[in-house]
């Protein structure tokens, strides 16, 4: 008798510290789950085009960057929340102008003269309906790029014409040009290459 009574015992209290295992393992399991919202950058489909500028006569030079990375927020209810606030980094080693070349050029007399700057970073601010800010930083200054958009559905695009003498990259234009003299003359002899950069994202909804 006493035997059976010590076995439910064991029994019993067994059965307790398994009904709280399994209740603390649903109470973990309900803490993980995270909200799913229907907008996201990082789901998003995102282009980010540039146009630099070359000659006296301000020859276009398109190039892009593949890759962009979500750091901090990007999800909200509609797009503009998504975007709003949305920290972001890029990658200089994505860089990509369709001339292996150019390429090189770029990341080595360009981007590679600056203070730590093999990523670009920064932050999506939206002001109203159609402005708003980016916070950049690159060659370890941080400072704001003005942008206006458009959001049609699910599709937002941003413009912006970056002037680098705002992040003191007046040494890395410099090294460009030196760099690419010959290819950045016009009829005139003389060789420029501009301080200022057009960028063009755009970003599709899934």
């Amino acid at each position: 008798m006493k035997k059976i009574l010590i076995l439910t015992l064991i029994l019993g209290v067994s059965f307790q510290f398994t009904s709280c295992k399994d209740e603390k393992k649903k109470e973990i399991e309900v803490e993980k789950e995270v909200k799913v919202y229907p907008f996201s950058l990082k789901t998003a489909k995102n282009s980010i085009d540039w146009v630099a500028y070359k000659t006296t006569d301000k020859l276009p030079v398109k190039g892009k960057f593949k890759k962009v990375t979500i750091t901090k927020n990007g999800e909200g209810n509609t797009a503009k929340e998504a975007i709003n606030g949305a920290e972001f980094s890029i990658p200089v080693s994505s860089l990509f102008t369709a001339d292996s070349s150019r390429d090189f050029k770029l990341k080595k007399f360009f981007f590679g003269v600056m203070d730590n700057t093999k990523l670009l970073s920064g932050t999506l601010n939206i002001s109203d309906e159609a402005n708003g800010t980016a916070s950049i930083t690159m060659n370890g200054v941080t400072a704001d790029l003005p942008f206006t958009y458009a959001l049609e559905g699910k599709e937002f695009q941003l413009t912006a014409t970056m002037s680098l003498d705002n992040w003191s990259a007046q040494k890395a234009v410099e090294s460009l040009n030196v760099a690419c003299k010959e290819l950045h003359k016009a009829k005139d002899g003389i060789s420029k290459t501009w301080n200022e950069v057009a960028i063009n994202i755009t970003t599709v909804f899934q």
